[in-house]
């Protein structure tokens, strides 16, 4: 009985021997475990740390050049220089421009890790340490085409309106392109004015804007009229804007030498006193009021038969159109063609300033047909061809389309445009 007894104790004594065994062995087994996934966490923070990039972002100033402009992140003449050297055998630095951006990310211990300049909307310069210095290449960006309503309105001018809608100055400059063979939007424009279009945006990941593409159609209310262009293309199959109705939108001059934020001061006269030699004499052309620097464009095509400094009309540039036409751009500060050159509709020609006989800055700005002055502000001009009936029904396919998504625009949802719109070119023509 005894010895039964002793043979259970010694039996249960082994028991819990086996179990504290057990027990300390899965400690054992968690202790390791903890330590190695402690381990695993202090490797991964170390990591992160070393891939973790810390990005500055600025705009490449005017006026300097590439090296000067890194050195102002931080990066010693060394770094600037054997970056710009690497970035010298893929892309030409010449070609920098300011105002594109510039963004050079750091680890967060301080260590630089790469250099990107934002070439155009679709390319990037990217620059990155490499033993014994830099290595650089050329990468494509990736985009997404969407088509995007807009739409405001206008309190003081149509440049700030398209801003305070939130988009880029560079819509207001394409809308007004777009009208201003019908409409002046330094005399025409009033406050209350309202303006729709359809354009079409390339976006980077995020949703933010790297470039506009066509505008497929666009409206302007005017006080009480409107105005209506839809992107199609003319009997050639080149790129134009068109009315509701099928009229062309282009005729052979724009309606004015300037695009924003300028006034007429004198008119066309043929009895004006001059203010400097205090005489009355014709007044052969419009003054615009522009500050100086202001680009001035040519109304239409044609070909410069002077440019240079003319006495009392300052430096000025002549152009001659087809048809007999003639334009005289006068008192410029600055001359961006020559003689002999062609030009095309809305190039810019030069800048405003207040050469010659002036009293300040303004554009004197003449239009004469066959050898005679005219009244540039009272002259109708004709339109170019409407749409063909041949092509009717295809642009009456493109209004069907369009129209009602200027109505309405909450209708419109974001499309690939990777495809062109019907009726419109897949390049060329915004």
């Amino acid at each position: 009985m005894r010895r039964s007894f002793v043979i259970v104790v010694l039996a249960v004594m082994a028991a819990g021997a086996g179990t504290l065994g057990y027990i300390f062995r899965l400690r054992l087994i968690a202790t390791s475990e903890l330590q190695r996934q402690e381990q695993l966490a202090i490797e991964a923070a170390a990591e992160t740390r070393r891939r973790m990039i810390l990005p500055t972002e600025n705009a490449m100033p005017a006026r300097e050049n590439f090296a000067a402009a890194l050195q102002k992140f931080g990066l010693s003449p060394q770094e600037s220089a054997g970056a710009s050297a690497a970035a010298q055998t893929v892309f030409n630095l010449r070609q920098v421009r300011a105002g594109n951006t510039i963004t050079v990310g750091r680890s967060v211990d301080g260590e630089l890790r790469l250099i990107e300049y934002r070439i155009d909307a679709e390319r990037k310069l990217r620059i990155v340490p490499a033993a014994p210095g830099f290595a650089a290449e050329v990468r494509s960006v990736e985009l997404r085409n969407v088509v995007a309503a807009v739409s405001g309105s206008v309190e003081d001018s149509l440049f700030n309106g398209v801003q305070g809608a939130g988009e880029a100055p560079e819509l207001a400059v394409r809308l007004a392109q777009i009208f201003g063979y019908d409409l002046d939007f330094y005399t025409d424009t009033r406050r209350g004015d309202t303006f729709r279009i359809i354009v079409e945006k390339k976006q980077y990941k995020g949703g933010k804007l790297a470039a506009y593409g066509r505008i497929l159609a666009a409206e302007y209310d005017n006080g009480n009229r409107g105005y209506t262009a839809l992107l199609f293309h003319d009997a050639e199959g080149k790129p134009a804007y068109y009315s509701a109705d099928g009229k062309s939108l282009q005729k052979a001059f724009l309606r004015s030498p300037l695009k924003f934020a300028a006034h007429v001061t004198s008119h066309f006269s043929n009895t004006r006193f001059h203010p400097i030699l205090k005489t009355t004499r014709p007044h052969l052309g419009v003054d615009y009021a522009a500050p100086v620097g202001t680009p001035v464009q040519t109304i239409g095509s044609g070909r410069v038969v002077f440019a240079g400094a003319k006495g009392g009309e300052g430096n000025m540039v002549h152009v001659a159109h087809a048809n007999g036409y003639e334009t005289m751009y006068l008192h410029l500060s600055r001359l961006s063609v020559r003689a002999g050159q062609h030009v095309s509709i809305g190039d810019t020609i030069g800048l405003v300033g207040s050469t010659g006989l002036s009293t300040g800055p303004h554009l004197d700005f003449r239009f004469l047909e066959r050898g005679k002055y005219k009244n540039f502000e009272h002259l109708g001009l004709p339109p170019a061809d409407p749409v063909s009936k041949r092509n009717l029904p295809e642009f009456q396919a493109v209004r069907e389309k369009w129209l009602p998504l200027l109505k309405n625009p909450g209708l419109l949802q974001a499309l690939d445009t990777s495809a062109a719109a019907p009726g419109a070119p897949a390049r060329g023509g915004h």
